[in-house]
């Protein structure tokens, strides 16, 4: 068996197993083993390749860069007028946005450094839009190539290429095609503007362009509208979707579409996060914020006075106020309010000066310069109506400084008839008796304010306000008479807070500032109310009147005036640091009875008053002031008196006048050498002795005979003026030198 089976492995199937014919031919393929892998390219090669590989890389952008010049040479030369339009805003004192101006063609587009945006914001901004905008040359090949691959692999756009400069290309010279032609017009346009311009201002003019939805352009109006603040400080949500915006200012405008405006600010926190500018806690804190779902109006204060700036120089773009915006935006909170509680109808205006530099600190034209109820566009500080008895300090002032009178003088308040047919009456109808002239003016008593007009004279008066630069105007230009001092002109609120603002001033009237930038208006002219003593006699009456049931007393100088008909209340005060004027009424100039300027106007100037801040300070005391009691006085001072005829010496034909020293004359006294004391011989005529001769509203001289002499004690200007028994008066100025 052993044989046969041995026998049979040699049979001819075996064998052909082994031989490798048949299917032993397929066994064998089947078993072999695979073939060696391909050596590595040996460091030859490799270097061959990769420099094959550069050349073409080198060779594309080559041919890009010269496609890129001659698609650059045929471009007209790069026009940046449209884009460096902007918006006229104007701008208070410590360069705090008051109000801005659309363009000429309706867009909000407001001036902004990139200093002055929050860095948080520019962060996010750089990792969402352009990572390398510092060092690119204004076309970022990196993010180009990258943008270029994905749509090669995904058949769509993944990502776009665009720098913040091509972005920036694209505003200033808009396209409405999207083209490979636009593309490289962007291109161009992108590194011609960076070597142009430089990156800050390449950015600059980014942050003043981008849309943000309807006429919202750049983003410090886009912060102003939906957020209602300047973009210095940003929440990282609010951040977030200004830099959202611009890709889409439409479809994600918060006001029409909020729901699209989170999911567009939500990816830039995602990527603020994946790229370290913000934390994960951070940005799903921001997130959780809600999305503005409406425009903020944009800020609009002291809409009156930026109207006149731009009026006066319409070509500046930026223009900055005098005005403190703090003050201004309290101050028309308080017009407001007070407008509001008064009646239907009724107006505020409100104005506030710097004492030492004449700069307008507020001005509140109405309570509101859109409410067409009250005639909100109407500037109220520039309106002429009657002043009332607010001008009657003035009448005393002339009086004080003339001689005629001094706070102790006592006068008769008493029902009179003056030049035949005039007799005032006071405003409660009653009558005081006797009183002195600082009661009288603390208490606004009106015949003692006709007696002394009457005394110093109307013209005069009217004409010593027009002298101080007061914009008077009479009722048909008829000679001012006795009613002016109750009243019977008209004067404007500006003119009558200067007025009392040089009473604080020791009688200089400020010329107002109220630009610190660029041209003034016409300016008012600077000029003297009073001497420097008769201004503090003034401010020291002043400071007693009787405040408002809410006020302290002996806190400002201040007087009230309310004009006939009860149209108009008024309210003026003052200390070293501002003045404050205060007018209620009506615009239409209607009567509002009721409208009394110590019932409504004054409580409105003590609260504005306090909302200025800090301690009053009283006006410092004149030095050569006469202090003293209504005894203390020479005679002709202590009392005017109506039933002494003050015509007498004229009835004799010699009314009382100074013969010398001449008025406005220049006496040589030697006065300019060291030591030197000269004397002015004084010399009266007429009159009924004895004369008092008085110096700066001082008495230096008294007695029967009409010569006397007085020592100065130095150069400069002085008033003299004498007064007999009757208590007629003169008056000169006279220079020593």
């Amino acid at each position: 068996m052993s044989t046969g089976r041995s026998g049979a492995l040699p049979s001819p199937l075996w064998g052909g197993v082994r031989g490798g014919g048949g299917s032993a031919g397929l066994r064998s393929r089947v078993t072999q083993p695979p073939p060696p892998p391909t050596p590595p390219y040996k460091g030859e090669e490799r270097r061959a390749i990769f420099l094959k590989g550069a050349l073409a890389i080198v060779l594309a952008a080559v041919v890009c860069l010269l496609a890129l010049w001659r698609f650059a040479a045929t471009l007209p030369p790069l026009d940046l007028t449209q884009a460096g339009l902007r918006s006229t805003v104007i701008l208070d004192r410590d360069g705090r946005l008051l109000r801005p101006y659309a363009t000429p063609d309706g867009r909000w587009r407001l001036p902004l450094a990139p200093g002055e945006v929050d860095p948080r914001m520019l962060a996010m901004l750089w990792a969402y839009e352009d990572r390398r905008f510092e060092s690119h040359p204004g076309i970022d090949p990196v993010a180009i190539l990258r943008a270029a691959l994905q749509l090669g692999l995904n058949g769509r756009i993944v990502s776009g290429g665009s720098t913040l400069s091509m972005q920036v290309a694209r505003l200033v010279e808009p396209r409405p095609e999207r083209s490979l032609a636009a593309k490289l017009r962007q291109m161009v346009r992108a590194v011609e503007l960076e070597r142009r311009l430089g990156k800050e201002s390449v950015l600059e003019l980014y942050l003043a362009l981008a849309p943000y939805g309807g006429p919202v352009e750049g983003l410090r109006a886009a912060s102003l509208a939906y957020f209602g603040r300047e973009p210095a400080r940003l929440s990282h949500a609010e951040a977030a979707l200004l830099v959202a915006l611009p890709q889409a200012p439409e479809a994600r405008r918060p006001d029409r579409f909020p729901e699209r405006a989170g999911r567009a600010r939500d990816r830039v926190l995602d990527i603020a996060a994946q790229r370290g500018v913000i934390t994960q806690a951070e940005a799903q804190a921001a997130k959780a914020e809600p999305v503005p779902a409406a425009r903020k109006p944009f800020p609009m204060l002291a809409a009156h006075a930026a109207d006149a700036a731009t009026a006066l120089d319409p070509d500046a773009r930026v223009q900055r106020l005098t005005i403190d915006g703090r003050l201004q935006a309290t101050l028309e909170a308080l017009a407001t309010e007070r407008a509001n509680a008064a009646g239907p109808g009724l107006s505020t205006a409100i104005l506030a000066i710097d004492n030492r530099s004449g700069t307008v600190l507020a001005q509140v034209g109405s309570p509101g310069y859109l409410d067409a109820s009250r005639s909100g566009a109407i500037d109220m500080t520039a309106a002429i109506r009657s002043p009332g008895s607010a001008l009657k300090p003035f009448i005393y002032a002339l009086a004080f400084e003339n001689g005629v009178a001094h706070p102790e003088t006592l006068l008769d308040d008493r029902p009179v008839r003056f030049a035949g047919s005039y007799a005032p009456e006071n405003f409660d109808l009653s009558y005081q008796g006797t009183v002195t002239a600082r009661r009288a003016l603390q208490l606004s008593l009106n015949v003692p304010a006709v007696d002394l007009l009457e005394t110093v004279g109307a013209a005069r008066f009217v004409a010593r306000l027009r002298a101080a630069g007061a914009r008077i105007e009479l009722p048909r230009e008829a000679p001012p008479g006795l009613p002016v001092a109750l009243g019977g002109l008209g004067i404007t609120l500006t003119d009558l807070a200067r007025l009392f603002s040089g009473v604080a001033r020791a009688g200089s009237v400020p010329n107002l500032v109220r630009r610190l930038d660029g041209p003034e208006a016409t300016p008012s002219a600077e000029g003297r109310i009073v001497e420097p003593i008769a201004a503090w006699y003034v401010a020291d009456i002043l400071r007693g009147a009787p405040p408002p049931d809410t006020a302290l007393p002996g806190r400002i100088a201040y007087k009230t005036g309310t004009s006939y008909g009860y149209r108009d209340a008024w309210a003026v005060g003052f200390d070293r640091r501002v003045t404050i004027a205060v007018w209620v009424g009506r615009a239409d100039n209607a009567a509002v009875p009721g409208l009394v300027g110590r019932l409504v106007a004054a409580p409105i100037l003590f609260d504005a008053f306090a909302r200025y801040g800090g301690e009053p300070e009283p006006v410092a005391v004149a030095r050569e002031a006469l202090i003293t009691t209504t005894l203390g006085l020479p005679p002709p001072l202590r009392h005017i008196r109506r039933d002494v005829p003050k015509t007498f010496a004229a009835t004799l034909g010699v009314p009382l006048k100074i013969a010398y020293p001449p008025d406005g004359a220049r006496v040589d006294l030697g006065l300019a050498e060291p030591g030197s004391r000269g004397s002015l011989a004084l010399k009266a005529l007429g009159g009924v002795p004895p004369l008092t001769w008085m110096v700066n509203a001082l008495p230096v001289a008294e007695g029967a005979r009409r010569q006397s002499e007085w020592h100065p004690d130095g150069a400069g200007f002085a008033r003299i003026s004498v007064m007999d028994a009757t208590g007629a008066s003169d008056s000169v100025v006279v220079r020593l030198e």
